[in-house]
């Protein structure tokens, strides 16, 4: 897999649940993981250097395109600041991660008007399937740092694709690209039983939830 689940959907596996007085920042059935960022993927940490490492953007676009680390790092420098929340139910608060925002990408591969849904691939091959409006308007990013140092190897590094707003489990670790596309089409977890879209406010972590 990549990004942060279980290796399959089991509904015992929720976490520990807050009473009534629970923070206003955790999503239903969430933790806070105040003593660390907890790592789990089904693949294997790949052996990825920033030289090796590239992302590219096709599809229902008007020019695919394949940026390299240095091209990527030219592009304007962006930055998410809030909280983040993985399916198996845990929730880190105040996280930092730096890079740039997906609408950089986005912007310079020009989406046809039929796109409405992505693929997000990694360099693994783990895909990840999400609509076009959870990765654009400032809701997405590729981060290559976290809390200010390099994104570690393990949760993702060199560079990750990030949607807060949505169990992580979305925001596929080694990121290689993302295919533009004008229907839904289920990644890695998704055909496996989690959810569609994956909304934490909405507890939306498996398919039919």
């Amino acid at each position: 897999m990549t990004p942060d689940a279980g290796t399959e959907p089991t509904r015992g596996f929720t976490g520990r649940a807050r009473a009534a007085d629970r923070d206003p920042r955790l999503p239903p059935g969430q933790y806070d993981a105040r003593d660390g960022w907890p790592v789990l993927s089904a693949e294997v940490t790949p052996r990825l250097t920033a030289a090796d490492w590239t992302f590219r953007v096709d599809g229902l676009v008007a020019r695919p395109r394949t940026w390299t680390w240095d091209e990527a790092h030219a592009l304007p420098a962006s930055e998410y600041r809030g909280d983040i929340h993985c399916v198996t139910s845990w929730s880190k608060f105040g996280v930092r991660f730096g890079g740039v925002s997906l609408d950089a990408f986005l912007g310079a591969a020009g989406p046809a008007a039929a796109a409405t849904h992505v693929v997000a691939y990694s360099h693994t091959g783990y895909t990840a399937g999400l609509p076009l409006a959870d990765v654009t308007g400032g809701r997405a990013w590729i981060a290559w740092e976290y809390d200010g140092a390099p994104l570690p190897p393990e949760h993702g590094g060199p560079a990750r694709l990030v949607v807060p707003h949505l169990y992580f489990w979305k925001s596929a670790k080694w990121i290689a690209g993302l295919t533009l596309l004008d229907h839904y089409e289920p990644g890695f977890w998704e055909q496996n039983g989690y959810h569609h879209r994956g909304d934490p406010w909405h507890e939306q972590r498996y398919a039919g939830d």
